[in-house]
């Protein structure tokens, strides 16, 4: 017995040994070597204090930041050249490769500067992550509507209101003591057509932001309050609409990992939008979350970061150009690294659920003793927008017929369990729908946007959506593709689908899931 006792000792001592190895590999790869922009960064934080024109009393520190979670599908981000174009980390990841200073810090100190701005360009996707410190927002300047108010109380207010005009002095970057008082911009119109381009997108917010700021003295920058931490400005366009706005999440999750931040940064939307439910998971991503609008005066910033437009990464630019991507496993591409495939999509569903508290280490879908859940997505009137009816579009003219001839289906299904849940997302908060989504085996549903919550699905989910002829769009077959999720469709001739049809299709499924 003793020898038996001793071995089991020495079992146990070396797994803990094992375990502790891998805690540290794996925060040693999350805590990589600062890059130039985040040494620059901690440099300037810790030397511009005695320089600037601050007090105790206008220094506006955030006083908590989240950290970041522990992600199963985490790869490291770090800034490398060797990011071959059009690969799938070029679309999904660290493409943003090729870095432009269009205003350093200045080494003596006796310059007094603490303006810096930066840009990293991805040529995949054709657009930049910025950042800068030294800045300067004056809400007074940016004309739009205030934004964060209630719904019903804006009903009918034109969109042209609620998106962003920047007047001269709305941003201003502090050039130090040497420069004249002259109206200098940060930068030339070349530089914003070559890394900003313009592209499909109208009316280019974060172009036209960047192109508003002017350098100016120290002297000049009075500001009402200084925001120490890291704050990331966001523009939303359509941010009622769930698809677009996992656009703007994925947007905003990238620009933080590219400029490396210790921290989850806080979020400031520079637009005019009405409060809207999707709020839940901005505040539930990042930090804190305030509207530019809000501030009662010029506010200044220690490290800004502007995020690319939600039109600008892969989830959008995949509906117009081929994305050759497929979803994989983090070891597997930690181990067998593939220029076409890629756990982005992965990480970022991780994230979403550990940002509500959610268990990020399940691998499938257990099987429980109540039955798997067969999660049909629905879609429902609600008034989303100020400018919007309250009718949705009809997507499957029979929705009803089919949810209730499966619901009866489910009932009587004799092989295993199964429970029909009634995916009645317009009117669940956006905890209880992430939620629905992690536990459910099968997603089915028309198409439509509720669907893209598929990003947080286990990696054993099956996806079945049902497709009418007027709505025939790649999104949800090429999220499926890229997360690596098994995917069916049935398409319709009309927006009528026949409830038996659609009953042996999952009947199929099913007994693929051993059920």
């Amino acid at each position: 017995m003793n020898k038996r006792n001793l071995l089991l000792l020495k079992i146990l001592l070396f797994l803990f040994a094992l375990n502790s190895l891998s805690l540290c590999l794996y925060f040693i790869s999350h805590s990589r070597t600062l890059t130039p922009s985040q040494t620059d960064t901690q440099a300037r934080h810790s030397l511009s204090l005695n320089r600037l024109p601050l007090t105790d009393q206008n220094r506006h520190p955030y006083r908590y930041s989240k950290p970041w979670p522990i992600l199963p599908s985490y790869l490291p981000w770090s800034q490398t050249t060797q990011v071959p174009f059009r690969s799938c980390e070029a679309y999904f990841g660290n493409g943003f490769t090729n870095r432009v200073d269009l205003l350093k810090p200045k080494k003596d100190l006796t310059l007094n500067r603490m303006g810096w701005f930066k840009c990293w360009f991805s040529e995949t996707l054709r657009s930049s992550v910025c950042e800068g410190g030294g800045l300067r927002m004056d809400p007074g300047k940016i004309k739009m509507s205030r934004g964060g108010e209630i719904l019903e109380e804006v009903i009918g207010r034109r969109e042209e209101e609620e998106l962003p005009e920047f007047q001269t002095g709305a941003f201003q970057i502090d050039g130090g003591d040497g420069i004249s008082g002259e109206d200098q911009r940060l930068v030339t119109q070349e530089f914003l057509d070559e890394y900003v381009p313009h592209g499909e997108i109208e009316k280019h917010t974060m172009r036209e932001l960047i192109g508003s700021v002017r350098i100016v003295p120290t002297t000049e920058l009075q500001c009402n309050e200084w925001i120490e931490e890291p704050t990331l400005l966001v523009t939303r366009f359509e941010y009622a609409n769930l698809f677009h706005t996992f656009t703007d999440w994925y947007s905003a999750y990238v620009a933080s990992r590219v400029t490396g931040l210790p921290n989850r940064p806080h979020l400031v939307f520079v637009d005019g939008h009405c409060r809207a439910s999707l709020e839940e998971t901005w505040k539930a991503l990042f930090s804190s979350l305030r509207y530019a609008k809000n501030f009662s005066g010029p506010v200044c910033f220690r490290h800004l970061i502007l995020s690319p437009l939600g039109y600008e990464t892969p989830l959008f630019k995949g509906l117009i150009e081929d994305i050759n991507c497929h979803g994989a496993s983090a070891p597997d591409l930690w181990q067998h690294p593939d220029d076409q495939k890629t756990a982005r999509l992965s990480e970022f569903g991780e994230m979403i659920k550990a940002a509500f508290g959610f268990p990020v280490h399940r691998h499938r879908i257990e099987k429980p003793a109540s039955g798997h859940n067969v999660l049909f997505v629905r879609r429902e009137d609600y008034l989303a927008h100020p400018r919007h009816h309250g009718k949705v579009e009809s997507r499957l003219s029979n929705e009803q017929e089919v949810f209730d001839a499966l619901k009866s289906w489910a009932s009587n299904h004799k092989e295993c369990k199964i429970n029909l849940v009634n995916g009645l997302f317009a009117h669940m908060s956006m905890k209880e729908q992430v939620q629905a989504i992690q536990d459910a085996s099968v997603i089915i549903g028309a198409h439509g946007a509720g669907l893209t919550h598929m990003v947080s699905a286990m990696p054993k989910t099956v996806i079945l959506e049902i497709i009418s002829s007027q709505y025939r769009r790649p999104h949800f077959a090429l999220i499926a593709r890229w997360k690596g999720l098994e995917y069916h469709a049935i398409n319709l001739e009309g927006s009528f689908a026949s409830p038996p049809v659609v009953i042996d299709k999952l009947n199929n499924i099913m007994r693929s899931l051993g059920c």
